[in-house]
């Protein structure tokens, strides 16, 4: 699935730079933890060598005798909790910086991920096609495989937005994004072009089988029309198809698709204009 290996592949970026930081930060944790049990056993042999040097000695040592004052034993004491204290602290502030940076890291992606998407149709904005249709191009390329652009106007959107108001025409858009969704595959890009323009990229897919999606959408069409979302207005859609080939640039295969578009709008055929990208509208 070539568009969400896309932002997968950026995402995985993302997280796998979380991941090294994040085990940075268990690695420090855990040298504090040694450094802890080290200094505790060091500090605790040495008070039970002070209070019960019998149990520290073999026969045959030489026995010394040593007095140890209070104040001595209670500023070890003190120095052991002061020790504790400060390496609870330093483990309460690398959970505070963990938490912190998988939050930040969160959020960053979900702005990123947003500001590739049309916040009302939910899918791809102009913004992300250069990059993407970069990607798909390069994928093509690299397995020889056919990628086919398709470009889908709304007809007579303006009669939808003076008929029936702008909230219904953001809906109608709406609709029509999830209904290009539902017609093609995870791996293929639908990207909202325009006000009223889509823009669907097809992997691994030639003009024929573009056909056969373009069939697929007038189905799913027709079956929205039969519900009576408008009241005495049909919606249509012309559609352009133009199939790359290694050389050829996004804005020719854009300018392509756009002529085959405006050649069917002006037919009114049923099925859309199939051109080359060379090739001008007959």
């Amino acid at each position: 699935m070539l568009s969400r290996m896309t932002n997968d592949s950026r995402s995985q970026d993302t997280f796998s730079a979380v991941t090294q930081q994040l085990a940075a930060l268990e690695k420090r944790d855990w040298e504090l933890w040694v450094i802890v049990c080290f200094a505790g056993a060091l500090v605790t042999i040495g008070l039970l060598a002070l209070i019960a040097p019998a149990a520290f000695m073999k026969p045959g040592d030489v026995h010394l005798q040593i007095t140890v004052s209070r104040q001595l034993v209670v500023g070890l004491l003190v120095l052991i909790t002061l020790l504790n204290s400060y390496l609870a602290a330093r483990r309460l502030d690398l959970r505070r910086t963990r938490q912190k940076l998988i939050s930040s890291t969160i959020q960053n992606e979900l702005v990123r991920l947003q500001s590739f998407t049309d916040p009302l149709t939910e899918v791809y904005n102009r913004r992300s096609l250069e990059d993407m249709a970069g990607r798909f191009i390069s994928h093509a390329r690299r397995l020889q495989s056919a990628l086919t652009f398709m470009l889908i106007d709304v007809d007579r959107f303006k009669q939808v937005n003076t008929r029936f108001g702008h909230l219904t025409g953001d809906f109608v858009l709406a609709e029509v994004a999830t209904l290009l969704r539902s017609s093609v595959r995870g791996s293929d890009a639908v990207v909202r072009y325009g006000g009223d323009e889509f823009l669907i990229i097809l992997a691994d897919t030639g003009a024929l089988s573009a056909g056969r999606v373009v069939q697929r959408i007038r189905k799913y069409l027709l079956d929205w029309n039969s519900s009576g979302h408008l009241d005495g207005f049909e919606l249509s859609l012309s559609v352009g198809i133009s199939e790359w080939s290694d050389g050829k640039t996004l804005d020719e295969m854009l300018d392509a698709a756009d002529r085959a578009m405006y050649a069917e709008k002006a037919s009114n055929k049923p099925t859309p204009s199939i051109l080359n990208p060379i090739e001008s509208p007959r």
